[in-house]
């Protein structure tokens, strides 16, 4: 029998059951720490935030009779109100994000249609285009499997997704506005 020689250098004989040892130690992780609790003054920042943006939301969803929200909309504002600073939750990311994926997921329902295969394409490709245009953020990776579980069509490229995040965004900004010591949005472009 062959041994290999995994990159830790450790021996994965296969008649020893090398492989699958090997491949549950590669899974036990390093030695870093969960993070900290965020300050008092942070979490109620956060929450505060969230019940805002989400509430104006849907507040505009029930006065115009239109769809402006999507479930995807809460992971955007653990971003947007829990980390303000980072990247994924800078208005360029989370505008472009939203409305590339929901375009992705569009282009993949309309050209091929609901399938297992599909989903999955359609999200791998919305990730490929966020991650090119340098417009990632995370919680748009769901816009395409939402899309094709619902079986949407293209109205829904405006409604709920480009005007719903229109509205998110300028909540935070307003909400962002009034905090001191935050400085939102980090950029623009």
């Amino acid at each position: 029998m062959s041994t290999i020689i995994n990159s830790k250098g450790v021996s994965a004989d296969p008649a020893e059951g090398g492989y699958l040892r090997s491949w549950l130690g590669s899974m036990k992780g390093g030695h870093a720490q969960p993070p900290t609790v965020p300050s008092p003054r942070h979490l109620v920042l956060t929450w505060f935030g969230a019940f805002f943006a989400i509430a104006v939301v849907a507040y505009i969803t029930k006065l115009s009779g239109y769809p402006l929200i999507l479930g995807s909309f809460g992971a955007s504002c653990v971003l947007i109100f829990g980390f303000p600073e980072s990247p994924f939750s800078q208005p360029r990311n989370v505008i472009g994000g939203h409305f590339l994926s929901s375009l992705t997921g569009l282009i993949f329902i309309t050209l091929i249609g609901v399938h297992w295969w599909s989903m999955a394409l359609a999200l791998a490709t919305a990730i490929f285009v966020m991650q090119v245009t340098r417009t990632v953020h995370p919680p748009a990776g769901s816009n395409p499997i939402i899309i094709m579980l619902a079986h949407a069509t293209w109205p829904f490229l405006l409604t709920p997704t480009l005007f719903g995040v229109l509205i998110l965004e300028v909540s935070a900004l307003i909400f962002h506005s009034f905090v001191k010591g935050r400085h939102y949005p980090q950029y623009w472009i």
